[in-house]
């Protein structure tokens, strides 16, 4: 009578660190956080940076876990796959709230972190890099991160933060408040910054300490893909776009109520993206009284800017990073318009770049039609002139830190 051999006991036995090393390098999996409480510009980093490391690591598998109600709208490469988390919106700059199920927060709260605890270590990404916070939204991340550290996993953790934050002296009691300095100190392998010091050196203005600074690496401004203006005749043409839109109707009603005003011998065509996130009923409040004006074209939203931005001779636009680095990436004549609240990231942004020489700037005070009008002419005369010099080699910087640490051994 035949019987069933007992199975022989079956042990793992960890490869060598050089053919772990190997398979980082070809096939790494890497994770992106992105919480992306408000507008479009975390979603859009995220994506950008997630596309040049495809671009890198042929081979890599790249995992986003994202908080953006519009991650769906944009263009998703292969390779590169996301996971949506419930969303939040920041009613102050250190609150955050649910975006739809605002009479659920605890339980928002809860499902958002149990998909990314089981997200992350489900995946268990070679690298991971979170966007601005190094704990998560209300620490949610903070759990997920000691667990992977107490596994003995060997994922680089990355914190990823742009040039600027907010007002100095907020930003260190956030950071204090948050003990986001304790934590990159005991989990972070580094912190890059998509910035320049010349231009803003947060290690200074928000008092890293030694620990930490010694862990950050400046990488330079991000530079978007680049298309070659096609020279078209007619007027010449202004891009108007406020990002996400939620709090862009104003900036929009004052363009188009300066042009109601141009005198007639003034000619320009105007393109407007509303923004997905602008309410219904602005955005109909202002078709109805604007849709029928010459030589305008609304549109609700596009995932990529880069055909409007290669045509247009002035853009007017709020002063978020990832818009500031398209910006800069194409050199347009630009106007402005920075948000004020809840933090002061932009208006200081704006204030910078302004006194460099880079864009015009006219700040929420000050903002009227015929004021706007008056900078959007002056533009135009004045005509493209090249900026002065500045550091976008971020992505490439990204790519060589990525691959340092992916060759380095196991934390």
């Amino acid at each position: 009578m035949n019987t069933l051999a007992e199975p022989l006991p079956i042990t793992w036995v960890a490869p060598p660190e050089t053919v772990r090393a190997a398979s980082r390098l070809a096939a790494p999996k890497i994770l992106l956080y992105s919480h992306d409480t408000f507008g479009l510009g975390n979603i859009r980093r995220t994506l950008l940076l997630a596309e040049a490391l495809k671009e890198e690591f042929v081979g890599a598998a790249i995992l986003i876990v994202t908080g953006s109600p519009v991650i769906h709208s944009f263009r998703i490469p292969a390779g590169i796959d996301y996971i949506k988390l419930p969303c939040l919106d920041r009613t102050e700059a250190d609150h955050y709230e649910p975006r739809f199920l605002q009479d659920w927060p605890a339980e928002t709260k809860q499902t958002r972190q149990a998909i990314l605890n089981n997200s992350i270590l489900g995946f268990n990404p070679d690298l991971m890099i979170v966007d601005k916070r190094p704990g998560g939204v209300d620490g949610e991340l903070l759990g997920t991160i000691e667990e992977l550290r107490q596994r003995g996993r060997s994922t680089r953790l990355i914190l990823g933060i742009r040039d600027i934050l907010d007002e100095p002296a907020r930003t260190q009691q956030s950071l204090k408040r948050a003990r986001d300095f304790e934590i990159i100190e005991r989990y972070y392998d580094e912190v890059w910054i998509y910035g320049v010091p010349a231009i803003f050196n947060p290690i200074k203005e928000y008092a890293f300490p030694d620990v930490v600074a010694c862990k950050t690496h400046f990488c330079g401004y991000l530079q978007r893909p680049i298309e070659v203006r096609l020279r078209e005749g007619g007027p010449p043409r202004v891009l108007v776009t406020t990002g996400g839109g939620g709090d862009g109707g104003d900036i929009i009603e004052t363009y188009l109520e300066g042009l109601i005003d141009l005198p007639r011998r003034v000619a320009l065509r105007s393109t407007i993206i509303f923004g997905p996130q602008m309410p219904d009923s602005r955005r109909s409040a202002l078709l109805e009284r604007y849709g029928q004006l010459s030589d305008v074209k609304f549109r609700d939203f596009e995932a990529d800017l880069t055909p409007r931005y290669a045509k247009a001779d002035v853009v007017i636009s709020m002063a978020g990073y990832n818009t500031v680095c398209e910006l800069l990436s194409f050199g347009r004549r630009t106007i402005l318009i920075p948000r004020e609240k809840p933090v002061y990231e932009q208006l200081i942004r704006a204030r910078l770049f302004a006194g460099l020489g880079f864009f015009d700037i006219i700040e929420s005070e000050e903002l009227t039609p015929a004021g706007l009008m008056a900078k959007v002419q002056a533009a135009v005369e004045q005509g493209p002139t090249p900026m002065p010099p500045i550091d976008l080699g971020g992505l490439s910087r990204i790519k060589e830190r990525t691959r340092t640490l992916l060759k380095g051994k196991a934390r």
